[in-house]
């Protein structure tokens, strides 16, 4: 079998194609790998582009029945509840993947995010019998967890998962005790390389009794950067009705009301700017990008332009280059796809020093890590930021950053070579005399 770029067929996977970190994160792996000579296809349940070299499985019907079967899977562990119904994922149903012919012809299969009814834990279980390389980018915790995508506080899955605190009656052999016991004897059945966009994920991934005995490794999402490049600053003010001289803060999510991406912490620090500090008064503007942006409007004493969730990348692109600063509160998040982007067109970010974002930001140099949870130094992050001598030093800062970690190439290299590991211990467990 012949393992070099050229003739490595590679398959990835991911629910969808489309909106999401992960969909993001995929199709721009799938353009890298393609750049550098690898074969490679994306397959998702729920295409939501027309980009080449992406399939469906063509099976709509089972697809949408796996997804509800398993939705009702979760209601009836939860007595009948609708409580956290998209929260837990127990994997229980999804489609017959192995069947594929894109998956029939690749060497190596590369998982993402493949929840919600797309590949269950008994698939997993026959796509590891097909002797591939299986590679799996965690996007979240889940592939060490029982049920959950984010633990918050819980360190039950250290040990095993038990008494989950998204079960209406958490017990010692529960919903997620019994799925985290199934992925034990799931991922036992062949040798998964994990990857971790961030450290923080990769550390985690290094002490779950799950990944025992599989290599962990941490690779930061690509990102093109000559795409995402500083430029038509001005024309895109001038668009949005931005004097020049006036100073721009973005937030931008998936839906911009979710607490969980700090939406409070950016309505109280642009109140305080606005009421506290003369030097931006009444030159200030935000920018609010998101599903349910338009309800913040008036939750903001100074001109906010909203967008609900922007798809079109040239359109984000040129909203970054708008900003100043980019605001991230987020409270729990791996390698935020939106950071990487916008230092990449030149603009600094302030964040809470959670997840991924510390490997991200080099504080002070081009951006601002906040205490977790401390509004007050978020606030003064951005202050010391829009108001800083130095900004235009700490904007390129960013970029150079983001050049040197997340270039498109340099990622897809780093992938490459887990791909030939992957690739190589499968060949070796098909022959153990070769």
């Amino acid at each position: 079998m012949l393992t070099f770029a050229g003739y490595m067929r590679t398959l990835l996977l991911n629910t969808k194609d489309g909106a999401g970190g992960a969909g993001i994160a995929a199709r721009r792996l799938l353009g890298a790998l393609r750049h550098i000579g690898v074969e490679a296809d994306l397959l998702v349940r729920d295409r939501e582009t027309s980009l080449p070299h992406i399939h469906t499985t063509g099976h709509r019907l089972a697809a949408r029945a796996a997804f509800l079967m398993e939705r009702c899977d979760v209601v009836r562990a939860q007595g009948g509840s609708r409580s956290n119904l998209f929260a837990i994922d127990p994997a229980t149903r999804g489609l017959r993947l192995d069947q594929s012919d894109l998956l029939r012809r690749a060497d190596v299969v590369h998982l993402h995010w493949v929840n919600q009814g797309f590949l269950s834990l008994g698939g997993l279980r026959r796509l590891l019998a097909c002797g591939k390389g299986v590679v799996w980018t965690m996007h979240d915790m889940w592939p060490v967890t029982g049920i959950c995508h984010h633990s918050e506080a819980c360190r039950h899955w250290m040990q095993e998962c038990h008494d989950c605190r998204l079960l209406r009656r958490p017990a010692a052999q529960d919903l997620s005790w019994r799925t985290f016991l199934e992925k034990r004897s799931t991922y036992a059945r062949g040798r998964i390389s994990f990857v971790a966009p961030s450290d923080w994920l990769a550390d985690i991934a290094r002490r779950s009794p799950l990944t025992e005995g599989c290599p962990v490794h941490s690779i930061p999402n690509p990102i093109d950067t000559a795409f995402y490049a500083p430029g038509r600053e001005a024309e895109v003010r001038e668009r949005l009705g931005i004097p020049a001289d006036h100073r721009v803060l973005l937030f931008a999510a998936y839906k911009a009301t979710d607490e969980k991406k700090g939406t409070s912490y950016v309505k109280a620090a642009v109140q305080a700017l606005a009421e506290n500090s003369p030097e931006l008064r009444g030159r200030l503007h935000v920018i609010i990008v998101g599903r349910e942006a338009e309800t913040l409007r008036e939750a903001f004493p100074c001109p906010a332009h909203c967008f609900e969730y922007v798809s079109e990348e040239t359109v984000m692109r040129d909203l970054y280059r708008a900003a100043d600063v980019l605001l991230m509160p987020t409270l729990m998040d791996n390698l935020p796809n939106t950071v990487v982007e916008a230092m990449a067109c030149g603009t600094p970010c302030v964040a809470f020093s959670v997840g991924g974002l510390p490997q991200m930001i080099d504080h002070g140099r081009d951006g601002y890590l906040a205490r977790y949870r401390d509004e007050a130094d978020f606030l003064h992050g951005i202050r010391s930021l829009l108001l800083a001598d130095d900004y235009a030093a700490i904007a390129r800062a960013a970029r150079e950053s983001a050049l040197r970690n997340y270039a498109a190439e340099t990622v897809a290299r780093r992938y490459q070579a887990v791909y030939e590991e992957a690739l190589s211990h499968a060949a070796c467990t098909k022959n153990p005399n070769s």
